[in-house]
């Protein structure tokens, strides 16, 4: 579809620091710009305007159909026309790691630098069915506490660090004194395989590009790196030790520390 015919939304949003050059955060799926408020206002706004976006479907974005790669790249690309940036860097995790190649590859010439945060542009297995069963298992109306409805998906999440994450996507409305979950979970159940495609190819991003792989991760392989250089020429490639997949929340200071390097380099 010709970028003129994709459908925008505005997206939501969070702004961190006043000056410096502008830095765009994009988040991974079921995430939220909120999953980055510590390293966006403690380490990344010294130096940068930072905005951590919700993508559509998450967070406080409007809920809209389709969720690919090529309409997301567009939300961010509106919103930077919106507030009048001509070119940012851009840091992506996982899904938004996608979105952020896909808008560098698309609009080159609004990209100062590129990160990619542990993922690849290659399509991916179906990984996350379990989690999002779960989700639309529990109907969180009829419960009246986060406690509550932790409890409940434990019975199908173990794992209570993917629960503490999951359950940040929960919003309570006072007037029905009842919680719902915020994101466009049947949306995105319908979009997932759209969401596990890989990045189209034919098109080059030769300005500066980190990836950041985490040591524990399997998301990033050595097998991946010859598609990433043919797409990426400039970009390299930088291991977290002792991180998983999400990266920034395993080692927030080494991240950050990798990530500022190559920013202000």
């Amino acid at each position: 579809m010709p970028q003129s015919a994709i459908q925008t939304v505005d997206l939501a949003y969070r702004s961190y620091g006043t000056d410096g050059p502008p830095l765009l955060i994009l988040h991974g799926l079921l995430g939220s710009s909120g999953n980055w408020h510590t390293l966006a206002g403690k380490a990344f706004s010294k130096y940068f305007r930072v905005f951590t976006l919700d993508l559509r479907g998450h967070g406080r974005s409007p809920h809209a159909q389709p969720i690919d790669y090529p309409t997301m790249a567009a939300d961010v690309r509106a919103f930077l026309d919106a507030h009048d940036i001509a070119r940012a860097s851009v840091i992506g995790h996982s899904m938004g790691g996608k979105v952020a190649m896909e808008l560098a590859l698309g609009t080159p010439e609004r990209i100062d630098r590129l990160v990619v945060v542990d993922i690849a542009p290659r399509a991916y297995p179906p990984r996350h069915q379990s989690i999002l069963k779960a989700l639309q298992a529990i109907d969180p109306t009829r419960y009246d506490s986060r406690q509550a409805i932790d409890e409940a998906l434990a019975a199908y999440i173990p794992e209570m660090p993917i629960r503490q994450f999951l359950l940040k996507n929960l919003q309570f409305d006072p007037a029905t004194r009842r919680y719902t979950w915020q994101m466009d979970l049947e949306g995105l159940m319908r979009s997932y395989d759209r969401i596990n495609a890989p990045i189209a190819n034919g098109r080059q991003f030769t300005g500066p590009t980190l990836f950041v792989k985490g040591e524990r991760s399997d998301y990033i392989t050595d097998e991946d790196l010859p598609a990433i250089r043919q797409l990426f020429p400039a970009a390299r490639l930088v291991t977290i030790p002792g991180a998983g997949h999400w990266v920034h929340a395993d080692a927030p200071e080494a991240f950050a520390r990798e990530v500022l390097t190559f920013l202000t380099e």
